[in-house]
């Protein structure tokens, strides 16, 4: 088990090693995923996932936030897009 972010962990023996929320099961994207849908903090612990919490919400969406700051993008030349 790898302590990656507050909050953050990958284990390869869980979800193929994605990132979950530290000492459970739940991986980042579906709180992601739920986020984007349109899904508050309350309505996510209440209705998916009663065992996390707000401040695992919040550690999920800065670790995205820090993938996405430290990503590098490249233009590529040359293509019609």
């Amino acid at each position: 088990m790898y302590r990656i972010a507050d909050r953050i962990e990958l284990n390869p023996k869980v979800h193929h090693g994605k990132p979950v929320i530290a000492g459970t099961r739940v991986p980042v994207h579906m709180v992601l995923g739920l986020l984007g849908n349109g899904l508050n903090p309350e309505e996510i612990t209440r209705d998916y996932y009663d065992h996390i919490t707000t401040e695992d919400i919040l550690a999920c969406i800065r670790y995205a936030n820090s993938l996405v700051e430290d990503e590098e993008v490249y233009a590529i030349t040359g293509t019609d897009g």
